[in-house]
């Protein structure tokens, strides 16, 4: 299995309520470099946050690579989503090539979970963050890092 995890682009500082944060024009661009590392991968979904960031991310990296399906949206990627319900819930997906679009604190600690198989142990992700994961399968602390790139 290849997972990777996607920090959502650099965001307005403030809005109506922070779910519905946009992308600045920076963040947009951040997105479409560590999109760009993505080409040629195998990718079976695109599945992101409902978060107004996260979509505007996730539909930036779907356009870039001109994915063929369409993203899935997901309630259990918000930045306060238990990290354990969010492995089952993707793991119930059975699939082999995702990349999830999420927030922080999730992300660093689904690394933290996965690489490691603590939640304390994650690494850092800025803004559109795009970490590489490999593994037999979807296991606390059997998954290997390949790459974490940075924008």
């Amino acid at each position: 299995m290849k997972l990777w995890i996607l920090r959502h682009g650099e965001a307005e500082a403030h809005a109506r309520s922070d779910d519905q944060r946009n992308l600045t024009e920076h963040g947009r661009k951040q997105v479409l470099r560590s999109a760009a590392h993505l080409i040629g991968q195998p990718l079976d979904a695109i599945v992101a946050s409902p978060y107004v960031r996260a979509q505007q991310t996730a539909a930036l990296v779907h356009e870039a690579l001109g994915f063929g399906q369409p993203v899935e949206t997901v309630p259990w990627l918000t930045p306060d989503s238990d990290p354990d319900q969010a492995i089952a819930r993707l793991d119930a997906l059975g699939l082999e090539h995702v990349l999830l679009v999420s927030h922080q604190p999730l992300v660093s600690t689904l690394l933290g979970l996965l690489v490691h198989g603590n939640r304390q142990s994650g690494d850092p992700m800025g803004t559109a963050s795009l970490a590489q994961l490999r593994g037999e399968a979807l296991l606390k602390g059997l998954m290997t890092l390949e790459s974490l790139r940075h924008p």
